[in-house]
This record gives C-alpha cells, sequence and structure tokens, in this order.
C-alpha cells in the first residue's frame, strides 16, 4: 500500500478511536454541560520538592515519597452523579530539578492487560492517564496513559477536541521513565489480585517545550493537572478475561469534571509546588477563579449560540442562556469584542485594593490568558 495512504487510513482510525475515548464525549448541548461542570470544584494539591532522587520502579515504598500526601481516593469523572468507584484509586507527586514526579496506587481484583506497543490506544487495556496544562490556558497540554504492562501512549494536544484539537500522536517524551509494581499475577483469572501501582518521572526539559512559563517551577507556582484511571467490567471465559459486552468503561478521577470529558482542562486539579519544608507552605486559592467561571459561562453560550446561528454573537444581550447579573462582582464586568476569528471575552480581576486589575481573556476555541 502507498505510504501517504497508509498513514492516512491509520490518521483516520486513531481520530475514530479519540472520538470514542473514555473520558471523551461529543457535546449536544453546551450550556447542559457547563451546567454540570460548574458545579464541580478543582481539587488542590501541594506537590514537595525532593531532594533525593526517586528510584522508578513502580512502587512509592522510599522515604522521599512519605514527604507527599495522597491525594482523595479518585470519584466517577462524573461525581456524585455517579455511584462510588468499586476499587480505590488514589496518587500523590514530589518534584525535583529534573522531573515531576507522579505515583498512583490502585486496587484491582483482576489485573489483566493486553497492549505491548508503544503508542497503542491503551485505554482499552485498563489504564491510568495523566494530563499536564502547564499554563493553565486550555491549550497546548500533555497527555501520558499507561496500562499494567508499562505501555505507554504520550500525546501533546493543541486544544480540546470539542475545540478541533488534533491530537499530536507523534509527540514523545525523551528522558521519561515508568515503571509498575503488580500485587497479584497479571492475566491470570485462577487468582485474585490486589492491585497495581504506577511511577512516573517526566522531564522539565519536556514539559518546558510548550508550558510558557518557567520549568521546573518557580515557588508557589500552579500547574493545572488532571488523573484518570479507566476501569472495564470483565467475565471470566474459558480461562480468559472477557469485557463485558456492551458495557461502557468506567473512568475515575482525582477532580471530577461532571461530565463524561477529561479534555475539558478547565475542571482539572491545581497543583502548587513548594520547596519550603513540608508543613510550612499553605495552598494559595486561585484568585481569578471566578473570573474564568464567567470567561467559560459565556464561551460555552457561544458553542450553542455559533451551533445553531452559524456564527458568534455580537453582544451579550444575544445570550438568553447567561446568568443574570453575571460578572457583575468583578472589577470589570464582562466585555465581548469581535475578532477576525470569532471573538474574545475580556474581565477584570481585583486581587487587592489599591492593586492594578489583571484582565482575563477567553477566545473561541477555548484559550483563556491573562494579561
Amino acid at each position: 500500500m502507498n505510504r501517504s495512504v497508509e498513514c492516512w487510513m491509520l490518521w483516520i482510525l486513531l481520530i475514530a478511536a479519540l472520538l470514542q475515548a473514555p473520558g471523551f464525549i461529543a457535546a449536544a448541548d453546551y450550556m447542559s454541560d457547563w451546567a454540570r461542570l460548574k458545579r464541580m470544584k478543582p481539587r488542590q494539591y501541594l506537590a514537595q520538592y525532593t531532594s533525593t532522587p526517586i528510584q522508578i520502579d513502580g512502587s512509592p515504598s522510599e522515604a522521599a515519597w512519605g514527604l507527599a500526601p495522597w491525594t482523595e481516593d479518585f470519584a466517577d469523572i462524573e461525581g456524585d452523579a455517579k455511584p462510588k468507584p468499586r476499587f480505590r484509586t488514589r496518587a500523590k507527586m514530589l518534584w525535583d530539578d529534573q522531573f515531576f514526579y507522579v505515583a498512583a496506587e490502585m486496587e484491582e481484583p483482576h489485573l489483566w492487560a493486553t497492549l505491548t506497543n508503544h503508542d497503542a490506544v491503551i485505554f482499552q487495556d485498563p489504564d491510568f492517564e495523566v494530563f499536564i496544562d502547564p499554563d493553565g490556558d486550555a491549550h497546548d497540554y500533555y497527555e501520558f496513559e499507561i496500562n499494567a504492562l508499562n505501555t505507554g501512549w504520550d500525546l501533546l494536544l493543541k486544544k480540546p477536541y470539542k475545540d478541533g484539537g488534533p491530537a499530536l500522536n507523534e509527540w514523545e517524551i525523551p528522558g521519561l521513565k515508568t515503571a509498575v509494581h503488580l500485587e497479584g499475577t497479571l492475566n491470570n483469572p485462577s487468582d485474585r489480585d490486589r492491585g497495581w501501582s504506577v511511577e512516573i518521572a517526566i522531564p522539565w526539559k519536556v514539559l518546558g517545550e510548550h508550558a510558557r512559563r518557567p520549568a521546573p517551577p518557580q515557588e508557589s507556582d500552579q500547574w493545572r493537572i488532571g488523573f484518570s484511571r479507566v476501569e472495564w467490567e470483565v467475565d471470566i471465559l474459558e480461562g480468559k478475561y472477557r469485557k463485558v459486552p456492551g458495557r461502557k468503561e468506567d473512568n475515575w478521577v482525582w477532580s471530577p469534571q461532571g461530565i463524561i470529558d477529561m479534555h475539558r482542562p478547565e475542571k482539572w486539579g491545581y497543583v502548587q509546588f513548594t520547596r519550603q519544608p513540608v508543613g510550612q507552605a499553605r495552598f494559595v486559592p486561585d484568585p481569578a477563579a471566578g473570573a474564568r467561571d464567567v470567561l467559560q459561562e459565556i464561551y460555552y453560550a457561544q458553542k450553542d449560540f455559533q451551533k445553531k446561528n452559524r456564527r458568534w454573537a455580537k453582544t451579550l444581550g444575544e445570550l438568553p442562556s447567561l446568568s443574570p447579573g453575571l460578572g457583575a462582582n468583578l472589577a470589570q464586568p464582562p466585555v465581548l469584542t469581535e475578532t477576525a476569528e470569532g471573538y474574545r471575552v475580556t474581565v477584570g480581576v481585583s486581587n487587592a485594593p489599591g492593586k492594578p486589575i489583571q484582565h482575563w481573556h477567553i477566545r473561541e476555541d477555548a484559550r483563556v490568558w491573562q494579561e
């Protein structure tokens, strides 16, 4: 087969797989999505610096990991709207001058995995997933997935799928270190397992490529990070694990999204980095969180308006689905401006009396930024 045709067919298959990906459902009514999204408060985590290098062996049992608290137990991606996950999942984080470290621990009575090729569609197996948006603008974010065979899939997303963002499957993480530790036997239905754990070390050099900010971070910098676990229900047939026919996967996450779509970076958790001794640093809530929500609501209202009218609204008055008085409590209420590409919405935030107003923006492709 012609190589260019082969590559094109592979790309089509990849896109089809991604559109069926766990944690991704195309929106039919964006304001309905927002009604569920806005109820979710992103989790918070204080990531400690370690001067002791981490040995990546899949088991976070070294003394250095004792500096890092576990996250909250993972919940369903939709939050309290769905039952509590059947099996416990939790994670922890550390960092040094070379790497960002992630460890996760997952209860699992039936350990199984099949995929061994790098950059395979890993979520077709049970997996653990990491999402990283360094500057919190919802663009140029990283995704990494790993299964119990220590097979990985690394992706760069230029923007979310709902905004037409391509998944750059060719993007790689040079210097990545990963390992898996099994508490049981893999692909053996005759026994009952305890679970598995992973350790991941991602080089700051790679994370800095699209960060638009220092990597490694400076003191008190905050990055937006999400964790997800995909779990499939299985039967045992003829001595082998088989997915239950017609049963969709479970999506269990650290910071619930409110809807089945991990590609809404605005709801990922906040991770604040510190070099201070354990117990001395304090997490600082995002002072622009309210402004971000105002911008997101207008963005989602615009998505519905554009879908119906084949154009973007030129004034906020054309968006009747907006909450009454939206943004009235901000230092500068929202202002909608037409642009050649679509639109830009700007709000003003004052962090303290006498301080300059910070201007936050969102545009038609969901990018959020501050000037």
